[in-house]
């Protein structure tokens, strides 16, 4: 009898159990009722807006709001992700970018393939705030970017190469026709000048940077290590952001009556 009670009153698709005390499942049915009616409410106001503008013409007032886009075609080359990336929401990646398979590009960060294209290989993080684009100046100056490379915060990728396996330390600054060979760092805050090339398993640090030394096997494994962690945490913050407007209020609820029947949630 229980069971039949739940399925016609749809107690089972809120997540109720026998164990479940029944003012906290009135209290759920309370709250999805109200979601439902806020929403309906604000749908009501939304074509209500539209009617109004309508009759005013070309008197309306009409609030524009900046539409950003994370992935935008330009020059009619479009952007092209691999399977298992994810482009944070308030990123940029622009025109002729082909982006490989489990790679991530976060927070406010920057990929412009206008004048030239981008290229970044497969496992790469490039993360916060940083800035990836091209030049034209003698045709040649793309950017291209390997394999299981991280790319600090805040660091600026200008027309460069850089290599499989290799580090890009916060802040850092490549520039035009920069080659990082596979498996170097770059360390935070410094700048390669123009042309040159880091040689494969070295560590250049300062501006202009220059070799400091060769890295250890350790600092190699660490970078590995490094870019694992990133993919891991990639995967964790394209999944809250997948989440539907639905599903987070349902977790606000569960929560919160997770809470008030004493279950840490």
């Amino acid at each position: 009898r229980r069971r039949s009670d739940e399925a016609c009153f749809g107690f089972g698709s809120l997540g109720a159990t026998p164990s479940t005390k029944p003012s906290s499942v009135l209290r759920q049915m309370s709250s999805t009722f109200y979601t439902k009616l806020g929403l309906i409410v604000r749908q009501t106001g939304q074509a209500l807006d539209r009617a109004g503008s309508a009759l005013q013409g070309s008197l309306a007032y009409h609030e524009r709001l900046l539409r950003h886009r994370s992935i935008m075609k330009l020059y009619n080359k479009s952007p092209a992700i691999g399977d298992g990336s994810w482009v944070a929401p308030d990123a940029a990646v622009i025109g002729d970018v082909t982006i490989g398979k489990n790679s991530s590009v976060w927070y406010g960060t920057v990929v412009r393939g206008d004048v030239n294209y981008i290229k970044i290989g497969d496992d790469t993080h490039i993360l916060d705030r940083a800035v990836v684009h091209v030049a034209k100046i003698s045709g040649k100056e793309a950017t291209e970017i390997g394999s299981r490379v991280s790319i600090g915060s805040g660091a600026i990728v200008h027309a460069c190469t850089i290599e499989d396996d290799s580090v890009i330390g916060t802040g850092a600054t490549l520039l035009n026709g920069v080659v990082v060979e596979k498996g170097s760092m770059v360390a935070a805050g410094s700048v390669v000048t123009q042309g040159k090339r880091v040689p494969s398993g070295e560590l250049w640090a300062g501006n202009p940077a220059r070799k400091v030394r060769a890295l250890s096997e350790a600092e190699l494994a660490a970078a590995k290590s490094s870019v694992e962690s990133q993919a891991e945490l990639a995967k964790s913050h394209a999944a809250e952001w997948a989440k539907s407007a639905e599903d987070l209020e349902l977790e606000k609820i569960q929560r919160k009556i997770a809470l008030d029947d004493g279950f840490n949630y």
